[in-house]
């Protein structure tokens, strides 16, 4: 009993912190994976900052190219083998045939197991937001005829962009094995009839004892 009680204290000396905060939990209370978290939009965030204001400390260029570039590999390797693994349950990858073509391989959690709707809907957000702002320093980059800085905003786009499209793609992959599973599992269930097919022989049957 005196466990428990601590531990309602705790809660509610927690619950009491984050009303006087703000009203919500912060997100990374909410988070189910934290430190991912935090790392999904850490190297992003740096490539981003250093391209913007590395200017506001060097005026090598070939250092701001190599710091953009390696932050924005590291993002790409994070994003595409940690981060969208633990916040969606989400994988993919590519492999290339002996004839040349490449197949595109998903995976997907096991919808048994519900997501975090933080981690879910910051993963999204963070995936599709970093490429629209190299997107933006594209376009100013042809505005102000700076086509040396162009080829980061290249690499960026580039790495940036597999990454929407693979879990782009592996969404819809997923969200279509769902539902097909789902469907099967209405009309038919393992070792006993389905709910549609119960709801249909349940229907059949009050019918016949109306008409006898």
């Amino acid at each position: 009993m005196g466990n428990i009680s601590n531990n309602n204290n705790n809660n509610n000396n927690t619950l009491e912190a984050d009303l006087e905060a703000g009203g919500q939990p912060s997100l990374l209370k909410q988070s189910s994976h934290p430190v991912c978290l935090i790392f999904h939009f850490l190297f992003r965030t740096g490539a981003i900052c250093t391209y913007f204001f590395g200017t506001w400390f060097t005026e090598n260029f070939v250092l701001i190219f190599v710091l953009c570039v390696l932050l924005l590999v590291f993002d790409f390797w994070t994003v595409k083998n940690v981060s969208g693994r633990l916040l969606v349950g989400l994988r993919w990858w590519s492999e290339n045939k002996e004839d040349g073509s490449t197949t595109w391989l998903f995976e997907s959690r096991d919808p048994s197991r519900p997501l975090n709707p933080v981690d879910s809907r910051l993963f999204w957000t963070g995936l599709y937001v970093a490429p629209a702002i190299w997107t933006v320093f594209g376009i100013l980059c042809i505005l102000t005829f700076k086509l040396t800085w162009l080829v980061i905003v290249a690499v960026a786009l580039s790495l940036n962009m597999a990454n929407v499209i693979g879990y782009t793609q592996c969404d819809k992959d997923a969200k279509q094995k769902w539902a097909s599973g789902f469907a099967s599992n209405m009309l038919s269930g393992s070792g006993a009839t389905g709910l549609v097919g119960g709801l249909m022989s349940r229907g059949i049957t009050r019918m016949a004892g109306s008409m006898f």
